[in-house]
């Protein structure tokens, strides 16, 4: 007989269960937990994001394997979970920033794309012959109205601002790491090899340049905001973030 936690109520994404949980979105954090750790560390003059990239075989060309990605040149995405559901969140937050593009000449700022993607997966939660994405985001971004940011957002769509977090099979013990090296006046060098040091605590086989991937944010001094913003002849602005 089902109990009344995690048996009759755990098929179901639409139904509380007595204790007011839904079980499935509990479900999809565990995939979140089974997947590769990736982690953001928010520096003075920066944003880093930075994941395991490990392939199944040595078959697999890992050329062709990305786990962070470039949604407009202002922000960029890494996940922990399934790859699948992480494409198909890429793919609609790439839509999303180009229709915003079209509509204001901008491209958004981190805070509304952020929204945009967990108004989409908490969409997920409410609706019948669906499921729940199984992936955790970090979002980068950098915009003039609140210069860098990182936010974390979750299978239920909730999201918040951090100024380090981790998410993956590793996360608890990377976030007990980044609380003890963290501080708010660490420089964007210094949060790259922060980042490395944590992905190295909980790293199986050997870390190279082919088994990590790494994203950064970089802030725009005075003068290039000036005197770069559009972008050579392509009339898009310059790129803050790059892999």
């Amino acid at each position: 007989m089902a109990n009344a936690e995690g048996g009759a109520y755990s098929y179901s994404l639409t139904v509380f269960s007595p204790s007011g949980k839904l079980v499935q979105i509990e479900h999809a954090l565990a995939a979140v937990s089974q997947g590769t750790t990736s982690l953001g560390i928010k520096a003075s003059n920066g944003i880093v994001i930075a994941t395991e990239k490990k392939s199944s075989s040595i078959l697999i060309d890992d050329s062709m394997l990305e786990k962070v990605a470039v949604i407009c040149p202002n922000i960029g995405i890494v996940y922990s979970g399934m790859g699948p559901d992480f494409r198909i969140l890429v793919a609609k937050a790439r839509k999303s920033a180009q229709a915003y593009w079209k509509i204001y000449g901008e491209y958004p700022p981190t805070r509304v794309l952020t929204q945009e993607i967990a108004t989409v997966m908490q969409q997920a939660t409410q609706s019948g012959g669906v499921r729940p994405y199984g992936v955790s985001l970090l979002v980068a971004g950098y915009d003039g109205n609140r210069g860098p940011t990182l936010y974390q957002v979750d299978p239920s769509g909730s999201f918040w601002a951090w100024k380090a977090s981790a998410i993956g099979k590793n996360m608890t013990n990377a976030k007990t790491f980044l609380e003890k090296r963290y501080n708010d006046d660490i420089s964007l060098e210094d949060a790259i090899h922060t980042a490395l040091l944590t992905l190295k605590e909980g790293f199986e086989g050997q870390m190279t340049e082919k088994t990590i991937e790494i994203g950064v944010v970089t802030v725009p001094t005075l003068a290039e905001l000036e005197e770069g913003k559009i972008g050579g002849t392509t009339g898009r602005v310059r790129p803050t973030f790059r892999k």
